[in-house]
């Protein structure tokens, strides 16, 4: 197989969450350790650290990647989901994996791939691991795919661990409150390693003091210290969290890991992230002006929070919103977030877990969000740069997947 049927095998053959929801998802670890003991466990041949977090994960998690390339260390970086090209997924020093290592890695597992049903998660873990072991990377940025304690991830024991927040997405898996989510990205703290806590929230420091404790493991929360503004490539006013969290965690690896971050690195990789590790789809500018055209990936309840603050934060003389969503959202938490006095472009995201069209606009109506509906991402986009005036913004966003059509 060439690198495309390469692709369409994998996406067609094995269950993936991005596109079949639950029925993708795995509660136990036993396949990724069959996996893994099969390529010959090669998480266990580099160094990591392990991010988990309902938002804010992705960015800090290349953040943290960036920091470590601007020091000089060979960096590898594990996140998902994709937005255009699979081997995004995958990359050292913020290069992708080539394509003929898909290739050759297929190749020589498929047999085994088959025969154990491994989900689509899980094969790319593996294949991650067997990439960062085959490079020889000084360390790993590793990302949680969902939740942390059954997220196929979790087999690294990393020198240091990273929970940005907590907030209700994946309810269905992760728990109904937000003690019960965060008991499940605690999940990822291990024994005697260090773990630092993005945000402190009422609901969650207990849970994860707690389970700290039981670890025996130091627990840091960003909130602690006071951190300078840094500049960054990443806009968006929700990044300052976020990048706070990075320099907490760069502190503590300093003074507990044996590496070695100077300031420079710190500003430097902070600033250049898109640059160095290929960042994409977090407040996102398309276009600057005639009109203004901006995208990001945010999707739950927290995630539009920030971005809908951002949006009000811009100089506009109308709203355009190109709107998608996937059909397991929780419409009642999210649509009550979007603004009333925008002109919205209802539209279904490509793959079987878009929500179609029309019931996306029956049900924004009923929130006082009003629009029309179109079969396609990219004609709502097209009727919304037709509509707009140079002094109009544009905004696209509900779903990654949205996202992943307009870039």
């Amino acid at each position: 197989m060439n690198y495309d049927e390469t692709l369409h095998w994998m996406f067609g053959r094995l269950p993936m969450f991005q596109r079949q929801g639950a029925a993708a998802y795995k509660n136990n670890l036993d396949n990724i350790l069959l996996l893994s003991e099969h390529l010959g466990n090669p998480h266990k041949h580099f160094k990591s650290i392990h991010i988990a977090g309902t938002n804010g994960k992705g960015s800090t998690s290349h953040m943290i990647a960036s920091v470590l390339q601007e020091e000089g260390y060979s960096t590898g970086l594990y996140t998902s989901p994709h937005l255009k090209d699979f081997r995004e997924r995958i990359r050292v020093n913020g290069v992708m994996a080539e394509e003929l290592f898909v290739i050759q890695f297929i190749k020589k597992h498929k047999q085994f791939l088959e025969d154990n049903e491994l989900s689509f998660f899980e094969l790319t873990v593996g294949m991650a691991f067997q990439y960062f072991a085959d490079k020889q990377v000084d360390i790993a940025v590793i990302e949680v795919g969902l939740g942390g304690r059954l997220d196929a991830t979790n087999i690294i024991t990393p020198i240091l661990s990273v929970i940005t927040n907590i907030g209700l997405d994946h309810t269905v898996f992760l728990g109904t409150t937000i003690s019960q989510i965060a008991g499940e990205k605690a999940g990822i703290i291990k024994n005697r390693i260090p773990v630092v806590i993005g945000e402190r929230q009422e609901e969650t420091t207990t849970v994860f003091k707690s389970v700290a404790l039981q670890n025996d493991a130091p627990i840091y929360f960003t909130d602690e210290s006071d951190y300078p503004e840094l500049a960054s490539e990443l806009k968006g006013n929700y990044q300052q969290r976020n990048k706070q969290t990075v320099q907490k965690a760069i502190e503590v690896l300093n003074n507990t890991t044996g590496f070695e971050i100077s300031q420079r690195a710190l500003e430097a990789g902070v600033k250049c992230v898109v640059t160095n590790t290929g960042f994409l789809g977090r407040w996102q500018v398309l276009q600057e002006v005639g009109p203004k055209i901006i995208c990001d990936t945010g999707h739950n309840a927290e995630g539009l929070t920030y971005v809908t603050t951002q949006l009000k934060k811009e100089k506009f003389n109308q709203l355009h919103i190109v709107l998608g969503v996937v059909s397991d959202k929780e419409l009642s938490t999210v649509l009550p977030l979007f603004p009333k006095n925008a002109h919205y472009y209802f539209s279904k995201p490509e793959g079987p877990r878009g929500l179609d069209e029309s019931i996306l606009k029956e049900k924004a109506a009923h929130f006082g969000l009003l629009g029309k509906k179109y079969e396609n991402i990219s004609e709502a986009f097209t009727a919304a740069k037709q509509t707009s005036k140079p002094d109009d913004l544009i905004f696209i966003g509900g779903s990654t997947f949205v996202v992943a059509e307009v870039i």
